[in-house]
Order: structure tokens, then C-alpha cells, then sequence
């Protein structure tokens, strides 16, 4: 996560009339993130909210957060490790219960192949979840080309695991969910109430200790009081927009 695509700064939202509110929390919810952090930043607080409900949340980082450092002589070695403890603690911020599974590609090189649909779609098949959640592929001006990629291999993958002539040598059972989130969407069409499930998104953050300097801006912050008020206000604008104190925003595609 760079400071170019830094995913707290508020913009005007709007939902269309009839939009959707607040899924019957599901049995098992599985997020996509590109990086370690992105689930965070954009479901946290739903995510949160369904784990104390007693949902099954588990988390995918897509790619190893090698390049999360403004640092040029950071230790690569270390800094994925360390982002790899990060996204566990942070899992474990919101409360999940699930698997924390990274499927290591590189940062910055992510594709969106059959290698790499294969091996999402064999996750889904294992995990099993009733909600997916990731990335929107079709945001428009997306520069990030790992949160693009990981948008399809998220629309992809589902296709895949539903259908039992995709992969058969895996050997894990075939798998449909019934509902997929997308975050940063330019036309979201549901929202999630998230009121209450700031301080745990919060902490989730705050696990993400790497980021400090670079997301969070520490170095002109080092209190991090403008990364929370950033936070909040995102939480905020989306809630003003669904008629609720605070919320994340989605596209939601009921028909899997």
C-alpha cells in the first residue's frame, strides 16, 4: 500500500435508491486482499461484525507485501515475514476464527492466469464460504495493477470453484457462494452498518506496524491521531450516504 493509493482519503459516495443493507451474517465469510492490510482497510469493521455474531471469517493476502516499504534498503526477507505476522494479528484484531492463508506472489507482479485462478479457487473450494469479499476489478483509473488482478482472480476463482470441470485433479470438492462483496467500488449498492466496529477495524490497522511510515504516515503522525480521524471519517462518509452513523459500502452480485 503506497501513499498513491492510499484508500482513507473521503470522497462524496452515493447509493442507488432500493440499495441493499446488512447481510444475514453468514456461516463463513471469506476476504481477498491484495496486500497484507487491504482486507483491513476495506471490510474491517463487517468483518468484525460477523465474527462476534459467531461467523467463520478467514482472511487471503494474494501477494507477499515485499514491496510495502519506502525504505530501499529494507530486508526483504524480514519485511514479508513481518507483514505475514501483521495480517495474523490483525485477523485476530477482528476477531476471526478462520484460516489465514497468503498465496506469496510477488508485490507488484500479481496476475490474473489460470495458475493463479487455480490456486484461489482451490482455497474457496476448501474454506467454503458463504460471502466473498475482495476487490472490484472494474473500478475505473485503477492504477494498482495487484488490486486489479486481485479483483478478477476473486470474480474468477468463484467461477472456477463453483463449477466441478474446472481444476478436477485438485480433488477438493466443488464449491458455489452464494454472495460476493466488492470494496471500492464506483457504484456501490450496499452498505454495511458499522457502527460499533471501529475501535476493532482500528486495532486491525494498527497491527500493520510496517506501515507506519508509508500508509499511515507516521513521520508526519506520530501520534497516528490524523490516520484515526482519517479512519473514522471513511467510516463516516459512507454512513452518511446509507442513512446510518457509519458504514462500508459494496457491489453486491447475488447471482453466483
Amino acid at each position: 500500500m503506497t501513499e498513491a493509493q492510499n484508500p482513507l482519503t473521503p470522497s462524496p459516495v452515493s447509493l442507488p435508491p432500493g440499495f441493499s443493507t446488512d447481510l444475514e451474517v453468514p456461516a463463513r465469510a471469506l476476504a481477498v486482499g491484495a496486500h497484507p492490510d487491504d482486507v483491513d482497510f476495506f471490510a474491517g469493521a463487517t468483518l468484525a461484525k460477523w465474527a462476534a455474531a459467531g461467523c467463520e471469517v478467514s482472511v487471503c493476502v494474494c501477494t507477499d507485501g515485499s514491496k510495502g516499504t519506502w525504505d530501499p534498503d529494507a530486508d526483504e526477507v524480514e519485511l514479508v515475514a513481518s507483514r505475514q505476522r501483521e495480517q495474523r494479528a490483525a485477523a485476530a484484531a477482528l476477531g476471526a476464527t478462520g484460516s489465514v492463508v497468503f498465496l506469496g506472489h510477488v508485490d507488484g507482479e500479481l496476475a490474473s492466469g489460470m495458475d493463479e485462478r487455480a490456486q484461489l479457487a482451490k482455497v474457496i473450494r476448501e474454506l467454503r464460504p458463504n460471502v466473498v469479499l475482495g476487490h472490484d476489478p472494474w473500478r475505473r483509473y485503477r492504477l494498482h495493477p495487484d488490486h486489479r488482478n486481485a479483483g478478477f482472480l476473486v470474480t474468477d476463482g468463484i467461477v472456477a470453484a463453483r463449477d466441478p470441470k474446472f481444476f478436477p485433479d485438485q480433488g477438493v470438492a466443488h464449491h458455489r457462494p452464494d454472495r460476493l462483496l466488492l470494496w471500492e467500488a464506483d457504484a456501490p449498492d450496499h452498505a454495511e452498518n458499522a457502527e460499533g466496529w471501529f475501535d476493532a477495524k482500528y486495532a486491525a490497522l494498527l497491527a500493520h506496524e510496517s506501515q507506519f511510515e508509508s500508509t499511515m504516515k507516521s513521520g508526519d503522525d506520530p501520534d497516528l491521531s490524523s490516520f484515526r480521524a482519517r479512519v473514522r471519517s471513511k467510516l463516516t462518509v459512507a454512513g452518511e450516504a446509507a442513512g446510518m452513523v457509519e458504514a462500508e459500502l459494496f457491489k453486491l452480485i447475488d447471482d453466483l
